[in-house]
């Protein structure tokens, strides 16, 4: 199961954040106030993602990935949604024992997804469940 070390991580650490996180509700304040752009740059390189990747992964706009750059800081919403990606990503890592492991598995079809990739559907919360459900099946050994 993901922690939130692990989270906090996979999004820089005390490095992007700009300050320790180290419980559950110190990273839910951290999103109410937005997220530093820097986290986001940490978990898409980590990913192996361009930022236009990830502006479709997180249903945002490139021009507001740009804005936000310059501003250095994500709004709580888009926040949200950077967290969502971060802690599937974690996740992944767990059950699939490396990051490399983890951001290959993200960009491969997967045919329980209806032949899409992880990052192609975790846009909606309905996807990124489907995502999490496709990992804790990798997980405890079903097929999927």
């Amino acid at each position: 199961m993901t922690t939130t070390t692990h989270i906090v991580d996979v999004l820089g650490g005390k490095t992007a954040l700009k300050k320790k996180v180290s419980t559950a509700a110190q990273l839910t304040e951290t999103i109410r106030e937005g997220l530093p752009y820097a986290s986001l740059e940490v978990l898409l390189a980590k990913l192996g993602i361009p930022r236009s990747g990830a502006a479709a992964a997180l249903h945002l706009p490139e021009r507001t990935l740009a804005r936000r750059r310059k501003e250095k800081r994500l709004q709580p919403d888009e926040s949200d949604r950077v967290l969502r990606l971060a802690r599937l990503f974690s996740l992944a890592i767990t059950v699939l024992e490396t990051e490399e492991n983890a951001s290959t598995w993200f960009s491969q079809p997967n045919r329980s997804m209806g032949g899409k990739t992880p990052l192609a559907i975790i846009d909606t919360e309905i996807g990124a469940r489907e995502v999490e459900d496709a990992l804790w099946r990798i997980a405890h050994g079903i097929f999927s």
